[in-house]
This record gives structure tokens, sequence and C-alpha cells, in this order.
């Protein structure tokens, strides 16, 4: 793994980044108008709006959001119109409590979506005994281990694999999305989850893991090899410390403004690109933060984030 042995390797390595160009693509997801789980934040953006500020921004492609049609015959040419791609969209599993062949039927119906939107990963998360949905559940930073049994390890993990491998012959990624609020949240989880696969591919979320206590470049470092997917989200460090003090709820946490854009919290993003560029990382960028649009203006905030990275590493 990459290790900094001064400021003066790191700088070298950032000017390298922007000298040379690196093939990534960067994307927004569109809760940074419209959120996916609470939908009085941003209910009222149309969806038009969102597209066509993502594309004002310097966006090249979105995920998918709620508003979105699920039908490629009618989104294709709603984002070309934007000229916009589809990066991806998330898939909730219950692979823990649910029955496998439901589950199993409802994500190959998903991924048949994403690959006819020509989509090169699909989002997954297990979402059993999820609690971030839930407005006046605390989110639980100690006390995690024994969450899952071995049993529960084993059974989630099989069955993530068997969806991963049928997804690598259909030709696309599955990729594991860690979440505050799940089953699968800080390092440890990761790890072991990690562990336990071999097709699985982990998306890494910056904000997550440093909301989870984790640091982002730790995690990459461990995992770089396995990473399919990136989303670019930063922290305010004084809404987290405020969050965790008073036990806050996932819901309570985005309201009050725990997540924003890169560049405008604090993560230090440099280390991150530059370790993702040098171990051959060629897939979307994406551009996150869960806040609520009346109280940050969602076009400022997606420029600033984009801006970010141009200026970060010239992409």
């Amino acid at each position: 793994m990459t290790s900094w042995s001064s400021d003066f390797s790191r700088k070298d390595a950032v000017c390298e980044m922007k000298k040379n160009g690196w093939q990534v693509r960067i994307g927004a997801n569109p809760i940074i108008w419209s959120n996916d789980d609470f939908h009085d934040l941003g209910g009222d953006i149309p969806l038009e709006r969102c597209l066509s500020e993502m594309h004002a921004a310097g966006y090249a492609g979105s995920e998918l959001g709620h508003k979105f049609p699920r039908g490629a015959d009618t989104l294709a040419p709603l984002l070309d119109r934007y000229d916009l791609d589809l990066v991806s969209g998330w898939h909730s599993f219950q692979l823990l409590d649910g029955r496998f062949e439901e589950e199993r039927e409802r994500y190959m119906q998903h991924m048949e979506f994403m690959a006819r939107m020509r989509c090169h990963v699909v989002i997954v998360a297990e979402c059993s005994r999820r609690i971030y949905n839930d407005p006046l559940k605390s989110l639980q930073f100690d006390r995690r281990e024994g969450l899952l049994e071995p049993a529960d390890w084993g059974r989630l993990a099989s069955r993530l694999e068997t969806l991963a491998r049928a997804t690598a012959e259909r030709g696309l990624e599955m990729v594991y999305h860690h979440h505050m609020g799940t089953v699968i949240q800080n390092a440890s989880e990761i790890d072991e989850l990690m562990a336990r696969t071999s097709s699985l591919r982990l998306l890494v979320d910056t904000g997550h893991l440093l909301f989870a206590d984790a640091d982002p470049l730790h995690v990459l470092r461990r995992h770089v090899e396995r990473v399919g997917h990136v989303h670019l989200k930063d922290v305010r460090p004084d809404t987290l410390m405020r969050v965790r003090a008073d036990r806050l709820s996932f819901s309570e946490a985005v309201r009050a403004g725990v997540f924003t854009v890169p560049g405008d919290g604090a993560i230090d993003f440099e280390p991150i690109l530059v370790l993702l560029r040098e171990h051959g990382y060629r897939g979307w960028l994406v551009v996150e933060a869960e806040q609520d649009p009346r109280l940050s203006q969602p076009l400022h905030y997606a420029r600033m984030g984009r801006d970010y990275l141009r200026r970060l590493a010239g992409v």
C-alpha cells in the first residue's frame, strides 16, 4: 500500500495526477436536491430542475433517485436531454430476513435495468434490521459486537457472493454500500464482509466512513484492490460531535447538516484520490451530500463539490 513519507512526495503525486489526467468521470447523486429516505427534504423540487442544475454544475452523470422513471425507454432520453449518463442505482436487500428467491428475483430485475442503462456497477446494501430510516431511532456507534451472529454472517456473505457472481456473469459489478444505521456500518464490519466474500466489490463512501468513526484513507488502503465505486462526501465535524453527544437519529443528523460536499468539511481528499489513481481506479467519482435544500442551496453545493475536484485532481 502507499504511504506518505513526506509532504513533497504527496504534492508530487497530486501534480502528476493533474498533469497526466485521470480516466475517471465525475457524477452527482440527486440527494443533493431531493432526499430518497426523507421525502420532505426536496420533495417539492422537480426532477427536471435537478437534472438541469446537475448539468450546469459540470457533472457527466447522475445516480438514480426516487423521482426517476424506472424504465430504460423513458429514462435514457430524459437523461440525454441534459447530456447525462446514469451512473448506477441503489438496491435495498433483505437477505438476512427475507426469502432468498424473492430477493434474487427483485435484484435481477434491477440489475437488468442497470444493464439496459449501460451502467457498469450495481449498488447494494443489506437493509434488514436497518434503523437509518427511523427518525426517532438513535444511531448506534458502540456495542455493535454480536449485532450479527456467526450464522447471520454466513448467510449474508454467501447470498451476496452468489448474486455478485451472477452480476459478473452479466458483465457488471455488484458494489456494497456500507451505511450508517445498517448491519455493515463501521471499519471492522467492512473488513469482515470483505474477508468472507471474493466476487463482491466495495463502494467506499467517505462521509459514511468518517461518520462511523473510521478513517476513510485507512479503509481505502486495506481494500483498494476491491473498490468498484466511490462516493465522495464530506462531514462537518462540529455537527458530528453534537450528533454523537445528543445521540441523534440519522434523520436528525442529516437535518442538522452533518454531511456536506467535498471541500467543505473535515476530510482530506488529496491522499484518497491519489491512492485511487495509483491503484488504477477507472470508475465514477460521485459527489453527494444529504442536506436540507431549504438550508443548503443545491446548485451552490453541487458546484462547490465539482469545482473542488477539478482544482484538486484536474478532473
